[in-house]
């Protein structure tokens, strides 16, 4: 695997395991009074420092951003917030799946095939 994908898996890792927590923190202060909910972007930047390399990709930060004020007296979607758990949660897998089948291959490489 290239430094370029090493580096985008493990930096989109550190940035999908930032919005699990804030959207955990969400979910814990669904019924508390004037709780502003948070959300984690990151995908753009990535994908922009992407074309310029691995070096670029290493001062991507996840951008934490409060959701809008709202005249609705619960702003907090529950059901959205979940569905972002479980979205985050498949992307995490799919990304430890791929690192685990890229190291599968660089065992039997080194180990000549066996």
């Amino acid at each position: 695997m290239d430094t370029v994908s090493i580096a985008l898996i493990s930096k989109a890792l550190d940035c999908l395991a930032m919005r699990s927590a804030v959207t955990a923190q969400n979910i814990a202060n669904a019924n508390s009074a004037h709780y502003r909910p948070v959300g984690v972007s990151f995908e753009d930047r990535l994908k922009a420092a992407a074309e310029r390399g691995a070096a670029a990709i290493a001062l991507v930060e996840p951008r934490m951003d409060y959701a809008p004020t709202s005249p609705i007296a619960s702003e907090l979607r529950l059901d959205l917030e979940l569905a972002t758990a479980s979205q985050t949660a498949g992307r995490f897998a799919a990304l430890l799946d791929v690192l685990g089948r890229q190291m599968h291959i660089s065992r039997t490489a080194v180990s000549g095939g066996q």
